[in-house]
């Protein structure tokens, strides 16, 4: 599964979280699952250090929930709380062990909201504001993105602090925006009074334009979804005009295949192949005139190679990771065989 499934997949188990009664138990049933998905494992002790000790000031043996280790310094402290507690009366504690960590970044979490922070402002001193935010119930293809960058294949402190800033000051700004636009100031509603009022804006023509600005907010947006929905709806009778001539011109093709037993039978060795790898059930083809196509599932996305074999040389069609087709000849259909190996990759890079 890719990240944004193995997310769904912990953010489904919330739906249960009114069984989770504790601390730990948080952690057991949302965090360290969230870990697991960002490529960490959360059973090696020099990988991820659980209650790992930080001394601070005169206070010794302080212990966060996880430490993350990279190169055998910490590199992302983690400090947990049960579902239910609101992490903004929690902040200070993170703060005070990144302080004295040679850690770059901080997570607060209570397994459902997650909350990034770093020293975007001050070096080796924590930002009051997190740079990245999101509940894992709603977590936003954006938001999906930016997580890649955690993953242990990914990650890349200093590549994460550039892009991070940034970040920042964006959610810092849309949370603005979506204020002014619900709410609006007066500074936000006199600033385009001015340009619209011929005079002097009193207290009376700001209570007026207040109303005003709300309204022409409202149908701004209106007026934006209305066209979106309306260019939507013209790409789709589009589309299906050309679906119907494309499966008129499809059924004509269909109806001029013919699978010969010769097809089958290759068919039948690649399945013997692949079954070192995976279920023979989710080996499946296509027919075509030019050439038969064999799939993981069904899935058009999961080629694992094409056989020619109704022309006067019999060839075999493979892919490499780029998913670019390489045709190989072959005399008979038992030097399929010979293409084991790629075959078996093939169908590797798919389950990644």
């Amino acid at each position: 599964m890719d990240l944004k499934d193995q997310i769904k997949v912990i953010a489904d188990r919330t739906k249960h979280k009114d069984q989770i009664q504790t601390e730990e138990a948080t952690k057991n049933a949302f965090v360290m699952p969230f870990l697991q998905s960002l490529g960490y494992d959360v059973f090696n002790p020099l990988e991820v250090v659980p209650e790992f000790i930080a001394d601070i000031g005169i206070k010794k043996g302080e212990k966060i929930d996880y430490a993350i280790f990279k190169d055998g310094n910490p590199t992302i402290l983690i400090e947990c709380k049960h579902w239910a507690q609101n992490l903004n009366i929690h902040d200070g504690q993170l703060l005070r062990y990144f302080h004295v960590s040679k850690a770059k970044f901080g997570i607060l979490t209570n397994g459902i909201v997650y909350r990034f922070y770093s020293d975007l402002v001050s070096p080796n001193k924590m930002d009051e504001k997190p740079f990245l935010e999101f509940n894992i119930t709603d977590v936003k293809d954006n938001q999906i993105e930016e997580l890649k960058k955690f993953h242990k294949t990914n990650f890349d402190a200093e590549s994460i602090v550039n892009t991070a800033s940034e970040l920042k000051f964006m959610n810092e700004l849309k949370h603005i925006l979506n204020q002014e636009l619900t709410n609006p100031t007066p500074e936000f509603v006199k600033h385009f009074a001015k340009q619209v009022y011929p005079s002097v804006v009193t207290a009376k023509v700001l209570e007026q334009f207040t109303e005003l600005t709300k309204k022409s907010i409202q149908q701004h947006i209106s007026d934006l979804i209305t066209e979106r929905l309306k260019t939507a709806l013209s790409k789709e009778d589009e589309k299906n005009s050309e679906v119907n001539i494309s499966t008129e011109k499809n059924l004509e093709d269909i109806s001029k295949v013919n699978t010969t037993e010769e097809e089958l039978e290759g068919f039948m060795i690649v399945k013997t192949i692949l079954r070192q790898k995976t279920s023979v059930n989710r080996v499946t083809f296509r027919d075509a005139q030019s050439y038969f196509a064999v799939f993981l599932d069904d899935n058009n996305r999961k080629a694992v190679c094409r056989l020619y074999l109704n022309g006067s040389r019999k060839f075999i069609g493979t892919f490499d990771e780029v998913k670019k087709e390489t045709k190989n000849e072959i005399r008979n259909l038992d030097e399929i065989f010979n293409y084991s190996e790629l075959l078996l990759k093939t169908i590797e890079s798919y389950e990644k």
